[in-house]
């Protein structure tokens, strides 16, 4: 009897349970919420980032920003620009290239010209986004003036003509990857802007619509 009382003495017993401290589940939703944090932050900050790779590298068929024509001139190799246009749902606008295709220089600066007509009865805003094709030429498509860099606002009933000046730039001929490029379509599309940026009104002007230019 002795004998069971001694191993019924030395059995084992279980640990206590000890309740799970809120310190840590604390600290895991902090370090979820931080990565959501900076989730979110990249997603917005990619935007501009993009933006900003594809203006200077021509990524995406992105056209370049020039200030003046180019230091060595035309030289003798042509090659023939394409004109397109579009124009999203929502925007009542006609939008169409005066000329669809030229025959250019390289290095040569040219003007051309798109014409819109707003077709319908009240004022509508729209911006252009534009690409060129094949995408690796857009590093050499240099444009000094477009109607694409800001929103536009026209009147019911309005046509207006908007001047593209732009050049493709020497330093293509030296690029062996383009040797047999024989053309380069330029394309813009309209979207509508459903909150246009409010435009100053000089004082003691009074606020009336534009005319056609």
């Amino acid at each position: 009897m002795e004998s069971q009382d001694n191993s019924a003495s030395q059995q084992p017993t279980a640990a206590p349970v000890k309740p799970r401290g809120l310190n840590r589940d604390a600290l895991v939703g902090a370090i979820c919420g931080a990565v959501v944090v900076l989730m979110v932050g990249a997603s917005y900050a990619a935007v501009p980032f993009y933006n900003w790779f594809c203006r200077a590298t021509g990524f995406n068929g992105t056209t370049q920003v020039a200030t003046s024509a180019p230091r060595s001139g035309p030289i003798a190799r042509k090659i023939s620009v394409r004109f397109d246009s579009n124009v999203a749902g929502g925007l009542p606008w006609k939008f169409e290239p005066e000329q669809t295709e030229i025959e250019v220089a390289i290095g040569e600066v040219v003007t051309v010209y798109y014409t819109v007509t707003n077709q319908s009865a009240r004022t509508t805003t729209g911006q252009a986004a534009y690409n060129v094709a094949p995408l690796t030429v857009g590093a050499y498509f240099q444009k000094i003036n477009c109607f694409c860099f800001t929103e536009q606002t026209m009147e019911p009933g309005e046509k207006r003509q908007m001047p593209v000046v732009f050049y493709v730039d020497p330093a293509l001929a030296a690029d062996p990857e383009n040797d047999g490029l024989n053309t380069i379509t330029l394309s813009y599309t309209f979207y509508p802007v459903r909150d246009p940026a409010p435009k100053p009104v000089a004082a003691g002007e009074p606020d009336k619509p534009r005319g056609n230019l």
